[in-house]
């Protein structure tokens, strides 16, 4: 539950890299299979796709959480407020459950120095203004760090109720995770399976095997056991299927193995996104952090 008393589903589909003409049918399968918790965002290009998989998927608009994502490079109070009126609009909703701020900057400008506080806290205003109107029923972030969330805190009325992060086994923010914790931000974990490289770690996989579970399906339970909203993404029914089948206990010594996993320096093909500008560490990887 979030820190407004709505209720979000812990599990939910990811879409990104789901093509908006595959979405709807992705949705659709997806809400088959019992997902009530769909994640969208302006820059995956499928709003409209994901919008109209919701709207034809058989339930009631309020039986499914919607959430989409500002575009990180607005930082003004107008625009703001276009961009919402441009996601509802694409949705075809008439209300988003949950819009989140994409990243604290621009993506060319990704983890430098200028943290964009002052365009952060009018984009704040426009989604307080939004979710007082009830057009959005809450609002928050993504990729934020500690002094991004402050300089919210510091500045807003309606407290950030979600912050969305890159957490998987071996690269596991804790401090961040417990500063928003102790603040009464949910976190959510995109790219559960590091971007798919955990699927080749030899100890998660002899670990998943003594479960008798995929390494997918112990690398979800792991974040969910750490108290996070997961939303692995996937647009292959049989793949929605098996990770939503958790329902099973990481002992805590297993979960101790999980955290102490050396962290992941490189993704391979995902370490160089265009969503960041083609901005990359010197030998070509981004910090394990700064996808997404």
């Amino acid at each position: 539950m979030l820190s407004n008393g709505v209720r979000i589903p812990k599990l939910g589909l990811g879409t990104w890299e789901i093509a908006d003409d595959k979405a709807p049918e992705a949705v659709r399968e997806a809400v088959k299979i019992g997902y009530r918790h769909i994640d969208t965002a302006q820059g995956y290009g499928n709003e409209r796709g994901v919008g109209e998989g919701i709207r034809t998927c058989g339930l009631k608009r309020e039986e499914i959480f919607v959430t989409t994502k500002l575009e990180a490079d607005i930082k003004d109070y107008d625009g703001t407020q276009a961009a919402i009126e441009g996601s509802l609009d694409r949705l075809g909703l008439d209300y988003i459950d949950l819009m989140i701020i994409h990243a604290p900057q621009p993506w060319k400008h990704f983890r430098e120095a200028d943290r964009f506080f002052e365009g952060n806290q009018a984009v704040w205003c426009a989604l307080e203004k939004a979710y007082k109107a009830g057009r959005l029923r809450a609002i928050g972030l993504s990729n934020f760090q500690e002094e991004d969330i402050e300089n919210i805190l510091t500045h807003c009325e309606v407290r950030p109720m979600v912050n969305q992060i890159l957490a998987h086994v071996s690269n596991t923010p804790f401090g961040l995770i417990d500063y928003c914790h102790e603040n009464n931000i949910l976190v959510e974990a995109y790219s559960p399976m590091g971007h798919g490289v955990m699927l080749q770690d030899k100890t998660v996989g002899a670990m998943a095997e003594r479960y008798g579970v995929s390494i997918a399906q112990l690398c979800i339970r792991y974040c969910l056991q750490l108290g996070l909203v997961v939303l692995p993404k996937t647009s292959n029914p049989a793949h929605m299927q098996s990770n939503a089948c958790v329902d099973f206990e990481i002992s805590a010594a297993d979960m101790q193995v999980l955290k102490d996993i050396p962290q992941i320096k490189n993704y391979g093909e995902w370490s160089i996104f265009p969503v960041y500008g083609g901005k990359a560490n010197g030998d070509g990887t981004y910090t394990a952090r700064d996808f997404h």
